[in-house]
């Protein structure tokens, strides 16, 4: 039978500690949320004191925010950018690792300094091209402005640099063209980073909420973000409604999450071993 001993000077039980007190952290607020949504409409805040507990929120939000709308648009735009994304990543990011060609560094500087210039800082010039194609209130409005992203780029680019050379030259040898190797060689090597890819972007699509606000203005257009907004209201909120509608909006993308958590920590760990 395994037994814990309890070693104060050992680093590993002090790293656990550690490491349950983060967990704890942030896990409270979530907690808390939860919790909150089975409370009746109305009552105080007395979590620990209630004795009523109702599904009804649950029902009166996904009816009110008319989720599945809102799920079925968010779910559309989320897999369109992330389609996109691996795409021009995955052609870029392998590019930018294996192509030798002039100027190569100055675009990985050019990409890498993408990353910190604020997406609100280009909303003006983005909605004056998208006016300008007539694409305002449309679904290639929440597409296209993040069809392609630099950290994918990045991402890939580190990820293909860590494939040994040898198994390229062996797909040469054989025939392979560049996109036959990159299809099926490096992407199949690559799935740690293409999951880790692919959970990022879901899962800012899914929470974004400034490209639906400024881009869009149809009812039929809203997205999960726009529904969840509309229920905080501006002098008194629902708690336990809003928290209703709060957790509704996130069990998607946890579920999402748990099932590619081990590609996720595969590729973030792998992405860092050679720049």
């Amino acid at each position: 039978m395994f037994k814990f001993k309890w070693n104060l000077k050992n680093e590993n039980f002090w790293s656990l500690v550690a490491l349950l007190l983060g967990a704890l952290i942030v896990l409270l607020p979530l907690f808390v949320v939860f919790i909150t949504s089975f409370m009746p409409v109305g009552s105080t805040l007395g979590i620990w004191t209630q004795k009523n507990w109702t599904l009804a929120n649950y029902r009166q939000a996904w009816e009110q925010g008319k989720f599945l709308l809102a799920f079925a648009n968010s779910t559309l735009v989320a897999i369109a950018v992330t389609f996109f994304q691996i795409i021009t990543s995955a052609l870029a990011g392998y590019a930018l690792a294996r192509l030798k060609f002039r100027g190569r560094q100055a675009i990985m500087l050019i990409v890498l300094a993408t990353l910190v210039i604020p997406f609100q800082l280009l909303v003006i010039p983005i909605f004056l091209v998208l006016k300008w194609g007539h694409l305002i209130n449309t679904y290639w409005a929440l597409i296209l402005p993040t069809a392609v992203n630099g950290f994918g780029i990045f991402l890939l680019r580190q990820y293909f640099q860590t494939i040994p050379l040898e198994l390229e030259e062996a797909a040469a040898i054989d025939g392979a063209n560049r996109l036959q190797i990159l299809w099926r060689v490096m992407l199949p090597l690559a799935r740690p980073a293409l999951v880790t890819l692919f959970l990022f972007t879901f899962i800012g699509e899914w929470n974004d909420l400034f490209k639906p606000l400024v881009f869009t203005t149809k009812p039929e257009l809203r997205t999960v973000q726009l529904a969840l907004a509309e229920f905080q209201e501006q002098f008194t909120n629902n708690w336990p409604l809003m928290m209703a509608a709060v957790t509704i909006s996130t069990i998607p993308v946890m579920v999402l999450f748990f099932i590619g958590q081990k590609q996720f920590i595969q590729g973030i760990a792998a992405t860092g071993i050679k720049n």
